[in-house]
This record gives C-alpha cells, sequence and structure tokens, in this order.
C-alpha cells in the first residue's frame, strides 16, 4: 500500500541525486530510504531509478510517476496549512487566482473587507490557462477570470463562472496618428498599420480584434507582442504600432498616446469569478459577494467617466 513518505523518498532521491543525499534530506537512515524506495518499486513493479556510481537518475516509469507524487504531496500540504489555520484562526485560508488587472483594482478592497473579518487569503496571479489549472487541481479555490463574451472557458460542469463586469477594448494610438483627431476610430481606417498584439493566440482580446477585423474584411499584422499594458503604451507611442487594450489595463495613459473607442461594435470582455458550483468553503461566497460590490462601484465610476 503507497504511504506519502514513500511519495517523499521519490522526490527527495529526483530532486538530491542520490539516495545518500535524499537520506540526509529528509533526516532518515540510508537503509530507510532503500527500504522504502524498493517497498515502491514493488508496488508498481518497475524499477524507478538508474542506480550506479554517480548517483540515482529516474527511469522512464520514475519520470512519469515523479509530477503525480508531487501534486499529492503539495494537496497534502496545502491541506494541512488550511485546517492549522482553521484551528488556530477559526476560519480556513483562502487561495484566490488573479490575473494582473483584476488583481490591481477589483481584488485589493474586497481582499482588505475579508481580512478585517479574519480571513486569511493567499494570492497566485498568473495568465488565464494557469489560472484554470489551478481550479482543476483544487489548488485555488475560486479564480478571477476573463474571457471573450459568448464563450464558455475549458471548464467541467462542476465549476461555475459568475459574471462580475465588462471592461470595453479601447483603441490605442500614438498622439500625432492621423486618425488620433477623430472621436471614434473605425478598424478599416487602421487596415495599413502593424498591431501590438498579446503572446498567446487565445488572448480574448486579440481573438476580438481578430474578429472584428475580419467583418471588415481584413487581417490585423502584429508588429511586436506583449502582455505588459505599460511596455504597450511605450511602443504605441514610439510609433511602432497600434493596439485594442482592455479599459482596465489602460491605467494611467501616457500623454503621449491616445485613446479612443471603435466605431462600430462594441468591444469588450467579460470578467468574472470562476469557482465550484458546490463549494464547502464560506469565504469564497463571501469574497464573491465583495466582487460584485467592487464591480458595481467600478461600472459606476465608468458611466460617470
Amino acid at each position: 500500500m503507497l504511504e506519502l513518505r514513500h511519495l517523499q523518498v521519490l522526490r527527495a532521491i529526483a530532486r538530491e541525486g542520490s539516495l545518500a543525499a535524499a537520506a540526509r534530506a529528509l533526516r532518515y537512515t540510508q537503509p530507510t530510504i532503500t527500504h522504502h524506495l524498493a517497498t515502491l518499486e514493488s508496488h508498481f513493479g518497475a524499477p524507478l531509478f538508474h542506480r550506479g556510481p554517480r548517483g540515482a537518475s529516474l527511469t522512464e516509469v520514475g519520470e512519469s510517476l515523479l509530477p503525480h507524487a508531487e501534486a499529492v504531496l503539495e494537496r497534502v500540504r496545502l491541506a494541512e496549512q488550511e485546517v492549522r489555520g482553521l484551528v488556530k484562526r477559526g476560519t480556513a485560508s483562502l487561495r484566490v487566482g488573479t490575473f494582473p488587472t483584476a488583481g490591481a483594482l477589483l481584488l485589493p478592497p474586497a481582499v482588505r473587507r475579508l481580512h478585517q473579518r479574519g480571513v486569511h487569503i493567499s494570492l497566485r496571479e498568473g495568465e488565464l490557462p494557469t489560472l484554470l489549472a489551478g481550479l482543476r487541481s483544487r489548488e485555488l479555490h475560486l479564480a478571477l477570470v476573463f474571457s471573450q463574451p459568448g464563450d464558455r472557458l475549458d471548464l467541467e460542469e462542476e465549476f461555475a463562472v459568475h459574471p462580475l463586469l465588462e471592461d470595453p477594448l479601447f483603441l490605442v494610438l500614438p498622439a500625432d496618428h492621423p486618425q488620433a483627431a477623430l472621436e471614434r476610430v473605425p478598424l478599416t481606417a487602421l487596415r495599413d498599420d502593424g498591431w501590438i498584439m498579446g503572446t498567446t493566440d487565445w488572448d480574448p482580446c486579440d481573438r476580438l480584434l481578430n474578429w472584428a477585423c475580419a467583418q471588415e474584411g481584413f487581417a490585423p499584422v502584429h508588429v511586436m507582442r506583449t502582455d505588459d499594458y505599460g511596455v504597450l503604451q511605450g511602443f504605441v507611442a514610439a510609433g511602432i504600432g497600434v493596439a485594442l487594450v482592455p479599459r482596465l489595463g489602460l491605467g494611467n495613459p501616457r500623454e503621449d498616446i491616445a485613446i479612443r473607442p471603435v466605431d462600430g461594435p462594441a468591444l469588450a470582455r467579460q470578467i468574472g469569478v470562476a469557482m465550484l458550483r458546490t463549494t464547502t468553503v464560506g469565504s469564497a461566497e463571501e469574497l464573491l459577494a465583495e466582487l460584485r460590490v467592487e464591480a458595481d462601484q467600478l461600472r459606476a465610476a465608468q458611466e460617470r467617466n
């Protein structure tokens, strides 16, 4: 029967490179390490390490097993952390994922209010695929996510995505661009411009841009890629290209760029909270409620402006 210590031994040997070094790292005797490894190899019916005078290296079977062992040990670590927090503080810790722009604007006030109630929150920032993977592995209780309106995120039925707000997209042009004099800019006027786009093909903003340009009979040509909106603004200001950016990503725009709405169908990304439909973590529901408050306030401020 597999035990956690067997998986710990596997991980330690893989990390340390030898049975002797693994024994020192785990504070076991080397015969104990050898015994646990033999038990593990007997369980799977195959050697997990090549052993020689220079140490131990994983076999193909060992390489296949290691990531599963690491995932199990990480889940156990998180469970211990959460339960100890519950015992110590009377409330479980909440593991939250976010993408950068939402992490800067929506989360801080909501997290502050939960902290005041004694809820401990650990935060992980990442791009959308990382956040979705964290939800599936249960390393995250909930995550702020974004998508193209009408899209269904690649999540199983046990997850729900609760909409928060639509984040409209704006054109970003050099201040001296010929179209910057217009209040609204048609995409057709930018068909000959180069575009600064995101670094991945799945980016909802870029997909919306490609779709909208296709409706006008052309395809945008990217001249560079970045996910950093500050870098993007700098290159737009330098005349390298133009871009389509969500309002939350604009921050405090530079004075040498022009921000203009698209003259045509409204383009926006949908921001929401993804979490298990039947979560047992009450503080997750509390944070969702606070995020809805922040989204309502942000929406009202945008309408005033």
